[in-house]
């Protein structure tokens, strides 16, 4: 099985950026398909990206055109990069890493890292 650490999350204000860090091991990186999720205060975790081992990627659309997730296979690492930040993507990101080629729902997401927390200040 695989274990995630994620690191890089802080505090930003509005309009900021910050890039978002998981590294995996204890398998083979590119047998998993790599994703983030988040959860806000009192609300339930929600999907933010995904990244297969072929580079193909999806969004939510609450994030589109603002978040990007890459893979670095070299390095066993999935990132988040966020830009235009807003105090309602403030959250505990979580990176999570399902096993296979295709993703068809969260639910396919075994592995889970501890959270990282994202503070955007108004």
């Amino acid at each position: 099985q695989v274990q995630l650490v994620e690191s890089g999350g802080g505090l930003v204000q509005t309009g900021g950026s910050l890039r978002l860090s998981c590294h995996a091991s204890g398998d083979t990186f590119s047998n998993y398909v790599m994703g983030w999720f988040r959860r806000a205060p009192g609300k339930e975790r929600q999907f933010v990206a995904s990244i297969r081992t072929s580079g193909n990627t999806d969004y939510a659309d609450s994030v589109k055109g603002r978040f990007t997730i890459s893979r670095d296979h070299a390095k066993s690492t999935v990132y988040l990069q966020m830009n235009s930040l807003k105090p309602e993507d403030t959250a505990v990101y979580y990176c999570a890493a399902a096993r296979g080629l295709v993703v068809l729902g969260s639910s396919d997401y075994k592995y889970w890292g501890q959270g990282t927390q994202v503070t955007v200040s108004s």
